[in-house]
């Protein structure tokens, strides 16, 4: 049940921070609680407006709030901010008292910026963090399985040497190089487009690894997000250019992007991106397909598999270490689009 503001704001906040007034509750997913919340102007220069947030109680909800806490630390090296500044904290209480920013509706060309907030933030995590924040993961055997039953049932072509692809695939996103602070979900809605630029916010997921898993959000649509959105190719290539510039200014090295399209190729074959995080529980999503569709956010199941089986069969069509993976992806794409032909596009634009 969720508690009152006042059962979680503690008396060691309290000494700390002052007495908040105007307090007022804020919407949330079900694993949390926010209040933007006023706080006594005099408190050691700290702003006036604050958010509070409180991860309530819940499987993994002590890990959570840890995650949160420890990317909100690393990601506070970025000379240029990237998140809010975190004022306090409350570990038995999992609560987080950050500024307060004013979020401002994005530019049309909101990704540009967005790509270049992520590759900073991105870019503040070092070598020696290891052990502050799980190693990404990536997909597993088990979808691959999944994702060749769907094309069986299908009936799409299902060519000879496509499952070794596939697997030397996902041996290789385990073994992606990088050590880069991954926000783990960073959707339109966990980032404030400010005077002073991007922040980002909600590090429940956070992990480490190869930048590239989540700039492939950019082209295969926003994967864990109820928004998605395909950018038109001139936008797409702007926003990666101002990625890979970012990334040589905060880290004094060129980006490979090697690896992107199987970063993409790896958020395709994961059916539990099909669904909200309360329903990623193991069930194979992937099955469901042939037979229902379901909406989430701005566009349903079938939308999105195909945006991105179209994303993946174009990725695809020179890479040497992927041809089967690219015949399969057009096969399949091509009977979904047979099968459904009223399937709209996703959106291109944010909503």
């Amino acid at each position: 049940m969720p508690l009152t503001f006042g059962d979680t704001f503690g008396d060691a906040l309290r000494a700390d921070l002052g007495s908040p007034t105007e307090v007022r509750s804020l919407s949330s997913s079900p694993r949390s609680q926010v209040w933007r919340v006023e706080l006594p102007a005099e408190v050691r220069g700290r702003p006036r407006q604050a958010v509070v947030k409180h991860l309530v109680d819940g499987p993994g909800a002590a890990e959570r709030y840890a995650r949160e806490v420890a990317a909100l630390g690393i990601a506070a090296r970025s000379p240029a901010p990237v998140v809010p500044r975190l004022l306090a904290t409350d570990p038995e209480r999992r609560l987080l008292v950050l500024d307060h920013l004013d979020h401002h509706t994005p530019a049309p060309d909101w990704i540009v910026h967005y790509a270049e907030s992520l590759a900073r933030l991105h870019a503040t995590a070092v070598p020696e963090d290891a052990g502050l924040l799980p190693r990404w993961q990536g997909p597993g055997e088990t979808d691959i399985a999944a994702f060749l039953a769907l094309a069986a049932a299908l009936g799409a072509a299902v060519p000879a040497g496509v499952r070794d692809e596939l697997e030397a695939l996902v041996g290789r996103l385990d073994r992606a190089p990088g050590h880069a602070l991954l926000h783990g979900d960073p959707c339109p809605g966990n980032d404030l487009h400010t005077i002073e630029g991007v922040r980002f916010v909600d590090f429940e997921q956070a992990s480490l690894g190869s930048g590239l898993m989540e700039l492939a959000y950019l082209r295969i649509g926003f994967p864990t997000c109820w928004c998605v959105t395909a950018a038109a190719e001139p936008l797409l290539a702007r926003a990666e250019r101002a990625y890979r510039t970012a990334w040589r200014a905060a880290t004094g090295s060129e980006l490979r992007v090697d690896g992107l399209v199987d970063a993409c190729v790896g958020w395709l074959i994961r059916g539990d991106a099909l669904v909200q995080r309360a329903h990623r529980d193991g069930t194979d999503h992937l099955a469901r397909v042939p037979d229902e569709d379901w909406t989430w956010g701005t566009a349903s199941a079938r939308q999105r598999l195909v945006h991105r089986l179209g994303v993946v069969g174009a990725l695809t069509a020179e890479d040497p270490l992927l041809g089967a993976v690219h015949v399969l992806t057009a096969s399949m794409r091509g009977r979904m689009l047979a099968r459904w032909p009223v399937l709209r596009p996703v959106p291109a634009l944010r909503p």
